[in-house]
């Protein structure tokens, strides 16, 4: 048995209370400006977004050994509890509430959803529907961290960091880069659907993790398990890809052109990068894989997310290419050094992250989208790539050091890492005493 602890119920319990004596019933509900079309597309796409995180865990899950399936999928799960519940107290309020420095949301705002569900028509959708697609995105992404700690991280300590990353890495950054008053915003950084929001700041999250939790058990003593079920990872590949068109396409906020633009860029890339993985790989010398796709894949939809919106289609052939060249490269640096970034993260959605912001500052073009005031390189203009590339370094710099402090804070309250008799028997057993009956 667990030693007993009642004070996570405890504090979901006087959030609870609080939403009984503060419904924030709305006033009156804004209905002038609606479109219904668009409000029809962005419920789907706030979907499609949610499903992306199953579809993570099945993708995770299928990669680590036997004995961790269910711990690394449940991590991904839990993430949808926990920052959903988050995202309604403060955290919506965090994002996108009144500017506070340029840097961050006044948590006061929207506390308890206070205005959002009769706040003013966004563009042409509900309030309240902006605020839950942003909410999907906001769940995925400490879920994405995981990866890179999967098979020793103590689950107790997982969900306290993810609480720690949503307020002081996530919110943030969101704030910076789609408040209209926030600093990355206010350059001119592009980011259309969440590439420095969302896969950098993970990217970098994840590699803080890593080298703060240093090497498995299993990799000092030289004895890796294979990876428990590719078929997994194939169907949280499709769904990840099924899901992406919520994510990117769906930030167009409206079903328009955009959305179309971006939903063909999104599909381009994700194709051309999983081919160029596995074509790199043969280059190499080295058998065409599953795995091998469905990395590839993956990296494609990471690097055109920040893209989407204002790439043209022939444009996302190129970064999906070169962005899965590049994190295939860097992935097999990582095995080659004593880092344990368990299933790749940093080289997949960080670089992968960092070659789409850097993309978008080349290919970027008004003729895709209006929005699009300074031109990107490859269409002679340097202002936009400059402000990216400077925007690049202070957002991995903040995400990493930010992230690392916090997994320094999180170990001082509980320890972040499992004992060596919990990591060799599996967390699994050791964390949720439930495990997969093999055949």
């Amino acid at each position: 048995m667990e030693k007993r602890n009642f004070i996570p119920l405890i504090i979901l319990l006087v959030i609870s209370i609080l939403g009984a004596f503060i419904p924030n019933v709305p006033t009156q509900i804004a209905t002038e400006g609606i479109n219904s079309g668009d409000t029809a597309w962005m419920l789907v796409s706030a979907a499609l977004v949610l499903l992306m995180t199953p579809g993570l865990a099945y993708f995770y899950g299928g990669m680590v050994s036997t004995k961790n399936v269910i711990s690394t999928m449940l991590q991904s799960f839990i993430a949808m509890g926990v920052i959903s519940v988050i995202w309604v107290v403060f955290g919506f309020s965090l994002a996108f509430g009144d500017d506070i420095g340029g840097f961050v949301g006044d948590p006061t705002t929207h506390f308890m959803f206070k205005g959002v569900l009769d706040g003013p028509v966004w563009g042409t959708i509900p309030f309240a529907l902006f605020a839950m697609f942003q909410l999907k995105f906001a769940v995925i992404t400490p879920a994405l961290v995981t990866g890179s700690m999967a098979e020793r991280i103590n689950f107790r300590s997982y969900v306290l960091f993810i609480i720690l990353f949503c307020v002081f890495i996530y919110s943030p950054l969101a704030h910076m880069t789609w408040h209209a008053d926030g600093l990355l915003f206010k350059m001119g950084v592009l980011d259309f659907a969440g590439g420095t929001v969302v896969h950098m700041s993970a990217g970098w999250a994840a590699l803080a993790g890593a080298l703060y939790l240093k090497r498995r058990k299993s990799l000092l003593d030289d004895h890796v398990l294979p990876p428990a079920n590719i078929p997994f990872v194939l169907l949280g590949t499709g769904l990840l890809w099924f899901g992406w068109f919520g994510f990117n396409a769906g930030s167009a906020l409206t079903a328009s052109p955009l959305a179309v633009s971006a939903f063909a860029t999104t599909n381009t890339a994700a194709g051309a990068a999983g081919l160029a993985w596995v074509l790199f790989d043969a280059a190499k010398g080295k058998k065409v894989s599953a795995l091998g796709f469905c990395i590839g894949a993956v990296v494609g939809l990471v690097a055109i997310t920040p893209a989407a919106g204002f790439v043209t289609v022939p444009a996302s052939l190129f970064i999906g290419t070169v962005a899965a060249i590049i994190s295939n490269y860097i992935a097999h640096l990582r095995t080659r050094s004593t880092l344990d970034d368990t299933l790749d993260v940093f080289p997949c959605h960080g670089v992968g992250g960092m070659v789409g912001m850097l993309m978008t500052g080349i290919f970027a073009t008004s003729g895709v989208n209006s929005l699009v005031t300074d031109q990107g390189l490859a269409f002679g203009e340097t202002k936009l790539f400059i402000n990216h590339v400077i925007a690049l370094v202070g957002v991995s710099a903040f995400a990493f050091a930010g992230s690392f402090l916090l997994l320094k804070l999180t170990d001082l309250i509980l320890p972040l890492r499992v004992s060596e008799q919990d990591e060799k028997a599996g967390l699994d057993v050791s964390q949720h005493d439930e495990f997969l009956v093999e055949a």
